[in-house]
C-alpha cells in the first residue's frame, strides 16, 4: 500500500499595491471647458444677464439716442454717452463675475473645490477670466447698439475706446473678488448694486464731469471709476491719457487685488 503525500503549492506574498499619486492638471486646472461652464452659469442668472447686458443698452436708448446733435467736451454727445455706458456695463459685469465667490463660499462649493487638484490660483484666474469675458460681451453689445442707432466714429476710436473700456474693467474684477470674500452671500449684490451706481455717478459715467460741482469733481478724481472712464473716452475727445489717470486705475487695482488675496488666504486656511 502506497501513501501519497499531498503536494502543497507555495504561497507567494504579493507586494501591496501602492496608489498612484494623482497628477495636478495642466495650468492648475485652468482650461477652456471650465471657463465656458462658468460663463454659462453666470449668464443663467437673470439678474446678472439683465444688469450687465440689457440695462446699459436701455440707458443708451433713453439718454443717448436723442443727443446726436449736441456735443460734450468737443465730442458727439451720443458717442460720449455710449462709451460711458460701455464702461458701466463692463464695470457691473466684472464686479458680478468676481463677487459670485461669495455665493460659492456660502454653499460650500469653494470648499469642495479646494479638496480637488484644482489649484487655488487657477480657481481665481477662472473667476477673473469669466468676469472679463462677460465684460467683453457687454462692451461689444453696447457699441454695436450704438452703431445701429447712428453713432459714427473713426475705426480707431471704436477699437481704442472699446478696448480701454474692457481692459480697464480688470480693476472691478479685483473689486468683485474682494467684496465677494468680504461680504455675506445674501447681501453681496444688494450692497454692490447701489455702490456701483454711486461710483458711476461720481466717476462721470451718468453725468459728465463738467456738470458736477467743483467739490464733487475733486472727489470724483479719487474714485476707481473716474480713471477708467477718462481712459476709455480719451480717443473720443482727442485728449491724451494723463499719467495721474493711469496711476489711479493701477493703484485701485493693486489695492483690491491685495485685499482679495489676503481674504482668500484667510478663507482657505479654514479647510
Amino acid at each position: 500500500m502506497t501513501s501519497s503525500t499531498p503536494v502543497t503549492t507555495p504561497v507567494t506574498m504579493s507586494a501591496p499595491r501602492t496608489a498612484m499619486p494623482r497628477r495636478r492638471p495642466a495650468l492648475g486646472g485652468f482650461n477652456p471647458t471650465f471657463l465656458g461652464l462658468e460663463v454659462r452659469r453666470l449668464l443663467r442668472n437673470r439678474r446678472t444677464f439683465i444688469f450687465t447686458l440689457i440695462m446699459p443698452v436701455v440707458f443708451f436708448l433713453i439718454f443717448g439716442r436723442g443727443n446726436q446733435g449736441s456735443t460734450v467736451q468737443g465730442a458727439n454727445a451720443a458717442a460720449y454717452i455710449m462709451v460711458s455706458l460701455a464702461v458701466y456695463g463692463a464695470m457691473v459685469a466684472t464686479t458680478a463675475g468676481g463677487a459670485v465667490v461669495s455665493v460659492e463660499r456660502a454653499q460650500g462649493w469653494s470648499r469642495q473645490l479646494r479638496l480637488t487638484l484644482l489649484h487655488p490660483v487657477a480657481y481665481l484666474a477662472v473667476k477673473v477670466a469669466t468676469a472679463m469675458v462677460l465684460a467683453l460681451a457687454s462692451v461689444v453689445i453696447e457699441l454695436g447698439v450704438g452703431a445701429l442707432m447712428g453713432v459714427r466714429l473713426p475705426l480707431h476710436v471704436w477699437l481704442l475706446s472699446g478696448l480701454a473700456a474692457w481692459a480697464c474693467a480688470l480693476v472691478f474684477a479685483a473689486f468683485g473678488l474682494f467684496m465677494g470674500y468680504l461680504l455675506p452671500s445674501e447681501n453681496v449684490m444688494q450692497i454692490l448694486g447701489p455702490v456701483l451706481g454711486i461710483l458711476a455717478f461720481f466717476g462721470g459715467l451718468f453725468v459728465p464731469m463738467q456738470f458736477l460741482g467743483h467739490t464733487m469733481q475733486n472727489v470724483a478724481r479719487f474714485t476707481p471709476v473716474y480713471g477708467v472712464g477718462e481712459i476709455a473716452r480719451s480717443p473720443l475727445v482727442h485728449r491724451g491719457i494723463n499719467l495721474t489717470t493711469v496711476s489711479d486705475v493701477v493703484v485701485w487695482t493693486v489695492i483690491f487685488a491685495a485685499g482679495a488675496a489676503w481674504l482668500f488666504r484667510r478663507d482657505t486656511a479654514r479647510v
